[in-house]
């Protein structure tokens, strides 16, 4: 198997970012390839089930009808608003696209969320879902200041962030952590951020990187072996190359303490150059983007080869020819 093939035989969603981060493809080739997720394929799918209402399922984060009548779960879902908005930023849905516009236009005036009715891009209590809620409301150019001063305010002393903070928890979670970080590192970008935001966002990343992004500080355990088991789509949850593809994203090199995680990667490569799917979050799905658990993955390949790429190219920098790699 050419894996390069094989990730370009696939949805737009994935096309546009194997020719913008693996190919290095002319910047007007990757445009009209990341056009047409809008207009085809699983982007034009979840476009398509937006309700009248302006929400998918009928709710923020959770169905209308997540909760039987004696108000026990019935199962994680994941077809609301949250998690569809979160997958059309992952795909990289065009914001400017007019249908787009439409949705968004739709969600910020009807969906609210379940917690108190606040409208859904004024962000809720949880900074899991707070740090999503940034992430996507600059994607799509809503203003969510106020949702970043909140989370700057919440921000625990060791440098991360847990919703279990309101409930008396004075230690950080990697999976609100994480969520919380890449919502900051998007309006840093869109809006160039403040000092305090910045401030803020290193210290998080700091918590992550004394780890090793896998492990407790006390003891050098793994904190959760689920970690390291690479999903997508990943929700909520952390896992070790989610956060090596943030660390990729916010672009600075790689940090000496990343350097288990990067191994661990590589580990994982199938002897034909693929990566498998290994750990999907269960729950009701609109459709799926994967052959399953055991299977190779077109989402965690690309993945795992653009962070790849970035840290051999920074590797190179380091250690250029003639020089000895230690």
């Amino acid at each position: 198997m050419r894996v390069l093939d094989w990730l370009l035989d696939s949805d737009p969603a994935i096309r546009w970012q194997v020719l913008r981060d693996l190919v290095q493809a002319p910047a007007e080739v990757v445009a009209a390839e990341r056009a047409r997720v809008a207009t085809e394929g699983w982007g034009a799918r979840l476009l398509a089930l937006q309700g009248s209402d302006g929400q998918w399922a009928g709710g923020a984060c959770f169905p209308a009808r997540f909760f039987d009548e004696s108000g026990q779960y019935q199962g994680q879902p994941w077809i609301s608003t949250l998690p569809t908005l979160q997958l059309l930023h992952d795909f990289g849905v065009p914001p400017g696209h007019e249908r787009v516009r439409q949705a968004v236009a739709l969600v910020e005036a009807h969906c609210r969320w379940e917690h108190a009715g606040q409208p859904f891009f004024s962000g809720e209590v949880e900074p899991c879902i707070n740090g999503r809620t940034v992430t996507l409301g600059r994607y799509f150019g809503v203003d969510v200041d106020s949702v970043v001063a909140r989370l700057l305010r919440e921000q625990l002393a060791d440098g991360g962030w847990n919703c279990e903070a309101e409930r008396g928890s004075v230690r950080s979670s990697f999976d609100t952590t994480i969520n919380v970080l890449e919502g900051l590192l998007a309006h840093e970008r869109a809006t160039g951020g403040s000092a305090a935001s910045l401030a803020s966002r290193r210290r998080g990343e700091e918590y992550l990187l004394e780890r090793q992004l896998m492990r407790r500080k006390s003891s050098g355990d793994v904190v959760n072996p689920a970690w390291l088991r690479f999903s997508f789509p990943q929700r909520w949850h952390y896992d070790v190359l989610r956060a090596l593809d943030y660390f990729r994203s916010a672009g600075d090199a790689p940090d000496a303490r990343m350097d288990e995680a990067i191994a661990l990667l590589r580990s994982k490569q199938q002897p034909d150059g693929t990566w498998l799917l290994e750990n999907t979050h269960p729950g009701q799905v609109h459709f799926a983007l994967e052959d399953g658990d055991g299977r190779p993955s077109r989402w965690n390949a690309l993945r795992a080869l653009r962070v790849l790429q970035w840290h051999e190219r920074h590797a190179i920098r380091r250690f250029p020819s003639g020089s000895s790699v230690p």
